[in-house]
């Protein structure tokens, strides 16, 4: 494929008089102290139903605080806990694993449910009180404390719990694949001798949650390069996979693989590459007068659209140089603190935490950036403002892991400072809570909640599943989902 030239993004922007169209359903969003005030409703909680008689909003009403201090949730919700770690045991009969972090859902046989839910545990094993269990077979590197386990949910509640893999660090966030499996990926630079490890880290793993057999042995895919990987994600049409780095010093990238001529995608298909198989790349961007883009951070107007040529990663195994150190200044577009990725609309939604640091002018508590394979555009959809006080129940800040919800738009899971929520984006961009952390609340003077983490629906769109990572709680939570107002 050619590169898009700024000279052609140029025209093209001239031509549309705006840039490049947006794409993708999302709208603006521009959060505001207090924009998780609950909409206008008239419903009687105490009937727990929920179901907005005559409201206009786009949510399902104000959180109800819970009796049993977990979730609280809009009136005609309820959730039920699945796993929690330190209190249910796998089928091994060890208790499940904390740190839980990106989840995705598949479906299984007579209605089941298979979960593989990431355990974002790194350093020694003597670290943790929970990790996840060296079972025979599954193991990558015995001193590391992290992985996977995968969470059979059946239709009448039961639920089951056995290690996919283990022995790998740091499992953040992922991605599933059109061909049923998880991709989970170790958020860490740790090479053997450091940290306790016994081998090399930074890697992606393939994870089958319908076959035991296909995970023994794990095998990393050096393809895809070692670094802090985040979250990935496929394009089902041209076979490109794109990952995310949450780094900084410098700041992280937004990559793309591209498979090597001849290669098709399927089951266990990615074990089988040579290391330096396809070609790994970073962006370059540009805004549509042709200057060059350092980071994505410095976007603080929705609709800001960039063109994106690609460049060759020089080494991506990365043996004596951390690949985002590889670019001199110039060569590449940074992002701040990149963490979930979700593909939806024909193209990727990428998730950029937050940019408080950074020169002025380019203040926020997070963006959400869509990806156009097809254009090779980069368009703003969703800019956080700045929370003023995170110990308020109010503003969103450091939104993280992400999904397109069958409902329509985005739902996110905030991981930044005080009060954390599940909330959701509809087309347009109006914001409405989904659910409140209530379990690990520290004090007024100085809160302390732990983070929501894989958010994803169930193949049948019946059940939202996330988890608070901290202890490790993974929930599903149920009520009257609706197509929301745009």
């Amino acid at each position: 494929m050619s590169p898009l030239t700024r000279r052609d993004f140029a025209r093209r922007s001239a031509l549309t008089g705006a840039g490049v169209a947006l794409a993708g359903s999302v709208g603006a969003l521009a959060t505001a102290p207090g924009a998780l005030a609950a909409p206008d409703l008239d419903v009687d909680a105490a009937d727990g139903h929920g179901h907005g008689h005559g409201h206009g909003g786009p949510g399902y009403g104000p959180l109800v605080p819970d009796p049993k201090g977990l979730l609280a949730l809009p009136a005609g919700f309820s959730y039920r806990v699945l796993t929690h770690s330190g209190r249910t045991r796998l089928e091994s009969g060890e208790f499940t694993p904390s740190n839980h972090d990106g989840t995705a859902a598949f479906a299984g046989p007579r209605g089941v449910t298979l979960l593989v839910n990431n355990h974002e545990l790194g350093g020694p094993r003597s670290k943790w009180k929970h990790p996840v269990p060296l079972a025979e077979g599954l193991v990558y590197d015995p001193a590391a404390s992290g992985g996977c386990t995968v969470v059979e949910h059946r239709r009448g509640g039961e639920v089951a719990e056995w290690v996919g893999i283990a022995g790998t660090a740091t499992n953040c966030a992922g991605g599933s694949t059109p061909w049923g499996t998880w991709l989970t990926c170790e958020e860490t630079e740790d090479k053997a001798g450091q940290n306790g490890m016994t081998k090399d880290h930074g890697y992606v793993f393939e994870v089958d949650p319908r076959d035991r057999r296909a995970n023994r042995d794990p095998k990393p895919l050096k393809a895809l390069g070692r670094y802090a990987h985040e979250a990935v994600v496929v394009d089902p049409r041209r076979g490109h996979l794109y990952l995310t780095e949450d780094a900084s010093g410098p700041n992280g990238l937004f990559y793309r693989w591209t498979p090597p001529r001849g290669f098709h995608h399927g089951r266990g298909k990615l074990r089988t590459l040579a290391d330096d198989a396809g070609a790994l790349q970073a962006p370059k961007c540009f805004d549509s007068g042709g200057r060059f883009v350092d980071d994505l951070s410095r976007a603080t107007r929705i609709g800001t659209v960039y063109g994106v040529d690609w460049v060759d990663v020089p080494d991506r195994d990365a043996r004596t140089v951390p690949v985002r150190k590889q670019f001199t200044t110039g060569e590449v577009t940074r992002a701040r603190k990149l963490e979930g990725m979700w593909w939806g609309d024909g193209g990727a939604y990428i998730v950029s935490s937050y940019a408080r640091d950074e020169s002025p002018g380019a203040r926020h508590d997070g963006q959400v950036w869509f990806y156009h394979p097809g254009r090779r555009t980069l368009t703003l959809k969703v800019l956080l403002g700045v929370n003023p006080d995170p110990g308020e129940d109010g503003a969103l800040d450091g939104p993280d892991n992400i999904t397109v919800s069958p409902y329509g738009g985005l739902i996110l899971a905030e991981d930044g400072d005080g009060i954390q929520h599940l909330f959701g984006a509809t087309e347009r961009g109006r914001t409405y809570p989904i659910a409140r952390n209530e379990l690990n609340a520290g004090t007024p003077e100085k809160p302390s909640f732990s983070e929501f983490a894989g958010v994803t629906f169930s193949p049948d769109g019946r059940t939202l599943y996330a988890s608070i990572q901290s202890p490790g709680i993974l929930f599903a939570i149920t009520g009257p989902w609706r197509r929301r107002h745009p």
